[in-house]
């Protein structure tokens, strides 16, 4: 008897608890639903030889997460995107499987333009190339990433030269050369783009490495002529004309791209044409 009343106690609590529960898993935040990856050492031990499966069902319920806040943001539905556990889940799922590509393409689309968080995606993109040594376009997103937002051209040029090694992508390789003039190593560049010409196979292509290559020798012999007059002036000089005036240029190189060549506010060699073609 005693038995058959408790038995009638549970049920009756178990309905009467029933509906607020499930009204509160209705209505929970939308970042719990993404939920918590143990660390991925713990993760590493216990799933086995099932890591590339766990890893792809990570990045698959970061993207599934992702969709649904793009979904309730179009509906005008505010909610708190769980940004640091996205970003952890994503190095969960690389730790587990460090050729995941998915994991690493999400991060800088997702956390670059938007969140600004270029440091940690350049962690993961860094991570990723000690194993996707063959992925030209993580490299491009490294040397993307450092030129564009971090303003480090230097370091953003050897990765996008590294890309345009990997693909033979005349864009890679034209950013890679105009980053390396960015960072005031032309003479750098110019030594990459003799090594792409040489390995071009399509004529147009390596017509368009020419011309960036002339452009790169004129700014080359105009910076040169700029350090020599510092040199012998202690001061920079008022324009390029200054340098013809003193006999250090014959005259002002041509710019093989239309524009005319001239000296900014900082004393950098510059163009008007911006090393784009202006016949286009």
């Amino acid at each position: 008897m005693k038995a058959r009343a408790m038995f009638v106690m549970l049920v009756l609590a178990h309905g009467f608890l029933l509906l607020p529960f499930s009204t509160y898993l209705a209505k929970r935040p939308l970042e719990i639903k993404l939920g918590y990856v143990p660390h991925p050492q713990l993760l590493k031990v216990t799933v086995a030889d099932q890591a590339l499966l766990v890893a792809e069902m990570a990045v698959i319920k970061v993207l599934f997460y992702y969709g649904t806040l793009v979904d309730k943001y179009q509906k005008n539905v505010i909610v708190r995107p769980e940004n640091a556990n996205m970003y952890r889940t994503l190095v969960t799922a690389t730790q587990l499987d460090p050729y995941n590509m998915d994991a690493y393409y999400f991060a800088e689309a997702a956390f670059t333009w938007e969140l600004k968080r270029f440091a940690e995606v350049n962690e993961l993109l860094e991570y990723g190339i000690k194993y996707r040594k063959w992925d030209s376009w993580l490299y491009f997103y490294l040397g993307f990433n450092n030129s564009y937002f971090l303003k480090d051209y230097g370091k953003g040029a050897r990765y996008l030269q590294r890309a345009a090694e990997l693909s033979n992508n005349p864009l890679f390789t034209k950013l890679a050369a105009r980053y390396y003039y960015e960072s005031e190593q032309t003479d750098l560049g110019l030594a990459f783009l003799d090594s792409m010409i040489a390995q071009a196979k399509d004529k147009a292509v390596k017509r368009t490495y020419e011309v960036r290559r002339d452009a790169l020798r004129s700014v080359s012999q105009l910076e040169k002529a700029v350090s020599a007059f510092r040199s012998r002036t202690n001061r920079p000089p008022h324009d390029l004309d200054e340098l013809v005036r003193t006999g250090l240029l014959d005259r002002i190189p041509t710019d093989p791209y239309g524009g005319s060549f001239y000296l900014d506010d900082k004393g950098r060699v510059r163009s008007t044409s911006k090393f784009a073609n202006q016949n286009l």
